[in-house]
């Protein structure tokens, strides 16, 4: 198996490289989810539905331990899970309109 969960504990270890970058990452990473106009908690439910959405197993780890200290519950966060399905069975359905109208210029 590619994915490790024990490898999500050195994520910080990402600056080992470049730690200037490293640094500017976690100080707007830090930012992003800072309270703010969304709760930390809406962050953290819409993170975890981007997470499924990019299909990250390090992200929907982390996003669900964090969804569930924050106070959602399973019903919360599966919901989120299907707004994530639901975006991306659309974006693929939307793009059928592509596919039709190159139906219909082929058929003029």
């Amino acid at each position: 198996m590619y994915y490790d969960s024990k490898d999500l504990k050195k994520f910080g270890d990402i600056g080992r490289f470049q730690p200037e970058l490293a640094e500017k990452f976690f100080e707007w990473y830090g930012a992003v989810f800072a309270e703010g106009a969304l709760t930390q908690r809406e962050k953290a439910l819409i993170a975890l539905a981007v997470a499924h959405a990019v299909q990250c197993p390090y992200c929907i780890d982390a996003y669900t331990s964090e969804t569930m200290k924050l106070g959602c519950t399973e019903a919360m966060m599966m919901e989120a899970v299907h707004v994530s399905a639901a975006i991306r069975g659309g974006s693929s359905l939307v793009h059928g309109v592509q596919m039709m109208n190159k139906v219909d210029k082929e058929m003029m």
